[in-house]
């Protein structure tokens, strides 16, 4: 009686160790949540290093719990990109994580790794997080040369850092001499980064390859050159469909900022490709000097984002190997816009500096818009003048045309603009027709309405 009360007891205490450890095991981590009560307290330092792959996309496993099982899913001959975000001052989890993480595992079965390193960034004084930056990296680099030792590839590691995260990628970069695969720098932060020498930020130096995407350049965000290559969505200040006044909150100060990783995430969908253009100034850009980017043929014009590596060759190879690339978007995701070229050649003997506004009409009677009212147009007698117009949509037939000219005064004579030939050029999608319109006259502020007819073989 007393043998069988043992054993019956043995068995209870082995189901429910077993229970208790299988439970632990299958565990799912999460990202760390606090609140403006912990940002104003402050936070030690303590790192989770949440582990997702296709085997384990919605439960993470933490690389740095003891006894923790994520190493099972750790296939170090995979691609492993590592997510490192910035500054949090109020404590509250970046709303972009998930999307990130499950975007990312779509595209290619991969290691990702979510640093959270919340309790740390998580205080009303910017400084302290920035201090711990160092500190982060230097836990990265624990980790990495553990997964070096099972026989990873520096190759292979691909660091996405948002903020100070992007230093932070920086930092374990440097530690490697700029031998891990590549750096997305996603609006690296500003405030007290800005004139630092290249050791003490992110650098071109610190991977095979580093990509930049600067939004906020007049705020949160870093200024000058910090990759191969550095892109400048609408010239790296305002950003579309932000708020423009402080009476919008919080979104007034963040929107800008956080715009480089809603621009990265976009790319990850099959949605549109965003194209941009290397180029000296955003001016240039916009006057369209810089559409053809013969210096990259025979491949096209970089894109934005996860595919911008395929132009790491020609990147790299550059002296010096710094690259400026500029493009606008639309005001909300996937905020893809379409590029034509608009060529007029005219006739009106005298010079006209003057805007231009162009609408499309599709086939179904929908209309997209481009003002190109930043810039004025020089026209010239029969001097081909071609500006690039921007739209939200591309229509695969365009209706109708409406075209109209201002010089932009608000008092004096009404002008007018004498056209011999106005061409509209698709540079986005090229197999679209190239369209024109000839011999006619545009009266200033009166919108004229045409209908499109295939171009002719012609010199003009």
């Amino acid at each position: 009686m007393l043998l069988k009360l043992c054993l019956e007891l043995y068995l209870l205490v082995f189901y429910v160790t077993f229970w208790v450890r299988s439970d632990n095991e299958e565990k799912c981590h999460e990202f760390t949540d606090l609140n403006i009560h912990n940002a104003i307290v402050g936070t030690g330092l303590n790192v989770q290093l949440l582990l997702y792959t296709r085997e384990n996309s919605n439960c993470a496993g933490n690389l740095n719990a003891e006894n923790s099982t994520a190493f099972t899913y750790l296939n170090v001959t995979r691609k492993t990109i590592f997510i490192i975000h910035g500054y949090r001052p109020t404590g509250a989890p970046p709303v972009w994580l998930n999307s990130t993480v499950q975007r990312l595992l779509y595209i290619q079965d991969m290691n990702i790794i979510l640093v959270d390193w919340n309790r740390g960034a998580t205080t009303v004084i910017y400084h302290h997080a920035a201090g711990k930056t160092k500190a982060v990296a230097n836990i990265l680099k624990a980790l990495i040369d553990d997964m070096l030792l099972q026989g990873a590839s520096l190759d292979s590691i691909y660091m996405i850092g948002v903020s100070l995260g992007a230093h932070i990628s920086g930092f374990v970069g440097k530690m490697y001499n700029g031998s891990i695969g590549r750096i997305t720098g996603l609006d690296p932060a500003g405030p007290l980064f800005n004139g630092q020498p290249p050791e003490e930020r992110l650098d071109h130096t610190d991977a095979q390859f580093v990509d930049v995407i600067h939004s906020d350049i007049d705020g949160l965000g870093y200024r000058e050159n910090l990759g191969h290559i550095d892109f400048y969505p609408n010239g790296g200040t305002d950003q579309p469909g932000c708020p423009t006044t402080i009476l919008s909150g919080s979104e007034y100060f963040k929107c800008d900022h956080q715009r480089s990783v809603f621009l990265y995430l976009s790319t990850l969908t099959e949605s549109c490709s965003i194209t941009t253009y290397p180029c000296e100034s955003y001016r240039d850009y916009r006057i369209g000097k810089c559409a053809d980017c013969k210096e990259f043929l025979p491949m096209t014009c970089p894109v934005l984002g996860f595919n911008a590596d395929k132009w790491k060759d020609y990147l790299v190879a550059k002296i010096p190997p710094v690259t400026k690339a500029f493009f606008d978007t639309s005001t909300k995701k996937p905020f893809c816009i379409f590029h034509y070229f608009l060529d007029f050649i005219t006739w009106s003997t005298k010079t006209r500096r003057a805007y231009i506004t162009i609408k499309l009409m599709s086939s179904n009677g929908a209309i997209t818009e481009s003002k190109l009212d930043r810039d004025a147009a020089t026209f010239e007698q029969y001097k081909e003048v071609s500006l690039l117009a921007k739209f939200d949509e591309d229509f695969e037939t365009i209706s109708r045309i409406f075209v109209t000219f201002t010089t932009g005064s608000i008092i004096g004579p009404k002008y007018k603009l004498r056209v011999l030939r106005m061409r509209l050029r698709p540079l986005t999608n090229q197999n679209r027709q190239i369209l024109c319109r000839y011999d006619f006259v545009l009266l200033e502020n009166i919108e004229m309405e045409f209908v499109p007819i295939t171009c002719e073989n012609t010199n003009l």
